[in-house]
């Protein structure tokens, strides 16, 4: 196992399982997040004795919480500076798809870039107890890491815009229901299920696997094709609506604990 302050990696013969290692800050993500899930994502495409990843976060509570807005408070940036690593989107993932398969082993909430890394990932095993959800819109934000576009091609069409537009949660049974769960078990299962899943995809031909992920998705030059003009969409909105005075709002109002007073500007 190798470790840093915000994230852990281990190897479990052909499988790599990343930890996001935050749990007292609910796995929320910073820069140092960022920068180790990016780097652990290109040690294992890397590397061919690693033919499947997990990633997964610390303790029972939750499996990442999104952005570290208290990291934001104290004027951190969540980017780092590195535009090689800046490019991977956040929390080093959701923009820097990979070959080999990807399991998000789903250990409580994951709320907000929580919720957009489970759905950057290729399969999903959650534990008994996990929620979904993209809540941004209740505080003057929307999905911009992906989850606005994804959301709506991975769940039902009328039901994704639903949870899109409310910001209100699933739980892992509805996940299941949805098809966006593969597995649902007890919190104490949960690593056992995404390492039994990752050996057996792992047991395959690896370039097989790959090429089978590749196609499927669309990857090619390291980028998924097809999400070309999501993305661009996606950066116009973000310019738009993350400079607005509700932007400011939204989060202050959440911090006073006050409901908050849209002015749509």
């Amino acid at each position: 196992m190798t470790e840093s302050a915000a994230v852990l990696t281990e190897r479990k013969g052909h499988v790599m399982i990343i930890t996001i290692n935050r749990a007292e800050a609910r796995n929320a993500v910073n820069a140092a997040v960022h920068v180790g899930v990016g780097e652990a994502l290109e040690a294992a495409e890397a590397d061919n004795d690693i033919r499947a990843v997990i990633i997964t976060g610390a303790g029972e509570k939750s499996f990442c919480a999104g952005a570290d807005l208290v990291a934001i408070s104290r004027g951190e940036q969540l980017i780092p500076a590195d535009k090689a690593q800046a490019a991977w989107g956040f929390a080093g993932i959701v923009a820097h798809p990979i070959s080999k398969p990807i399991i998000a082993a789903v250990n409580g909430f994951a709320f907000g870039g929580g919720c957009e890394i489970a759905l950057t990932a290729d399969l999903v095993v959650a534990a008994d107890h996990a929620q979904f959800g993209l809540p941004e819109v209740k505080v003057g934000l929307f999905a911009a890491a992906g989850g606005a576009f994804r959301i709506a091609r991975q769940l039902p069409p009328k039901i994704a815009m639903e949870h899109l537009l409310t910001g209100d949660p699933f739980d892992a049974q509805t996940a299941l229901r949805y098809g966006f769960a593969n597995r649902v078990v007890p919190l104490a299962d949960l690593l056992p299920t995404a390492i039994a899943l990752a050996e057996k995809i792992a047991a395959n031909a690896p370039l097989s696997v790959q090429a089978s992920k590749r196609v499927a998705l669309g990857i090619l030059n390291g980028a998924i094709a097809a999400e070309a003009d999501d993305w661009a969409t996606n950066h116009r909105e973000r310019n738009s609506v993350f400079t607005s005075e509700d932007a400011r709002e939204g989060p202050l109002a959440f911090a006073q604990k006050r409901k908050p007073e849209w002015k749509a500007r």
